[in-house]
């Protein structure tokens, strides 16, 4: 049996309502073999129950994980609440090398005294070294880039001097021609005044230095794309999922980003993808299928929700996304539980999480065919 998700009856129905681009329904038998054969459905069952990172006493939270080769690395921070900026919080890590199951001991990734620390971005650098983001805020509010070759041990390596400071800058994914990028926005999450913008950052020399574009400013709240995940497609073209801010679920929504000309220029839309709260978006391109994954938390109703694409169906056609379908469960308090980041290892998906209710909240990472 594939180690994973494993589908019901119910969560089979809602697979059989997913439809082509033509919006045609897929042929049902051969939905109930994928879900049979991929996700190892049986009667009665619902999804896995995901391994735990960190469980230790405190505000667990904000995960990211990265694959090294066949090991993965899962950084998070902790503080004594939902709260960036205490001094309290600061940034660890922890490995695993049996694929998500059991992780080594916890290191120290970032704790500056004065400053909350919480890793915000992770990727790779051109030599398959992890490269992370860390936003360090106090007296004044940085971004931290540090590099690791083992998960244990971190070097910052870069703190750009940026003309729009972010409030966040996200995954780093590889561009040909460009280097490595990464989104950014920022703002103050007023209703009121066009004051927010979002951009890219980009290395030409592995990180060292970054260039900063933003692509669209003085933009209302609702019209805002934030927490973004981006991967490149090929040719050029790069498709990115953001969460919007305004209104509460299911007013909520997901924008969709795309760029034919390697980030240059994007297009910005909303999705049909509205069963979210606050949601942070992680997207995974499959190498072998050529499959779009979009994972997310809903908020609220503690489950990790996963939409699965091909993405030529979406590129221009935002509203046609495929259904929701449940991967994990977590806790349904709004706003302690959440903030999904994935990584893959051959034919897995690893995304990681936290659950739980102030003070105390964990780590947990479920495995996904």
């Amino acid at each position: 049996m594939a180690i994973g998700v494993k589908l019901g009856r119910r969560n089979m129905f809602r697979v059989m309502g997913w439809r082509s681009e033509a919006g045609r329904a897929v042929p049902w038998i051969a939905l109930i073999a994928l879900a049979v054969t991929s996700f190892g459905a049986a009667p009665g069952d619902g999804p896995a129950k995901p391994y735990v990172v960190q469980d230790a006493s405190g505000y667990n939270s904000w995960p990211m994980i990265q694959a090294i080769g066949e090991k993965l690395v899962c950084v998070y921070s902790r503080g004594s609440g939902h709260s960036i900026g205490e001094d309290a919080r600061a940034v660890y890590a922890r490995t695993c090398a049996d694929y998500g199951k059991t992780w080594t001991a916890e290191t120290v990734v970032a704790n500056t005294p004065g400053y909350g620390e919480v890793a915000v971005g992770k990727g790779l650098d051109a030599t398959g070294a992890m490269l992370l983001w860390v936003r360090r805020i106090g007296r004044d509010w940085n971004h931290d880039l540090y590099r690791t070759t083992d998960g244990v041990t971190f070097a910052r390596v870069a703190t750009p001097k940026l003309a729009v400071r972010p409030i966040q800058i996200t995954d780093i994914f590889a561009v040909p021609t460009v280097g490595l990028m990464a989104l950014w926005f920022a703002g103050d999450y007023r209703d009121d005044g066009p004051c927010h913008s979002w951009g890219t950052l980009t290395s030409s020399d592995n990180g060292a230095t970054w260039t900063q574009t933003p692509m669209e400013s003085g933009l209302t709240k609702s019209q805002w794309p934030t927490e973004p995940s981006a991967v490149h497609l090929g040719n050029g073209r790069i498709l990115a999922i953001a969460r919007v801010e305004k209104g509460t679920s299911p007013t909520q929504f997901q924008f969709q980003m795309v760029s034919t000309d390697y980030g240059a220029t994007w297009k910005r839309e909303q999705t049909n993808i509205d069963d979210i709260l606050a949601s942070t978006p992680s997207l995974i391109l499959d190498a072998k299928t050529g499959l779009l994954s979009n994972y997310y938390y809903r908020r609220g109703r503690g489950v990790l929700l996963r939409r699965v694409v091909d993405p030529d169906n979406v590129f221009g056609n935002p509203l046609h996304w495929s259904a929701s379908e449940v991967v994990a469960l977590g806790s349904d308090v709004t706003f302690d539980a959440g903030n999904v980041n994935a990584t893959a290892i051959r034919d897995r998906h690893y995304v990681a999480f936290y659950s739980g209710k102030a003070p105390d909240t964990s780590v947990l990472v479920s495995i996904l065919p």
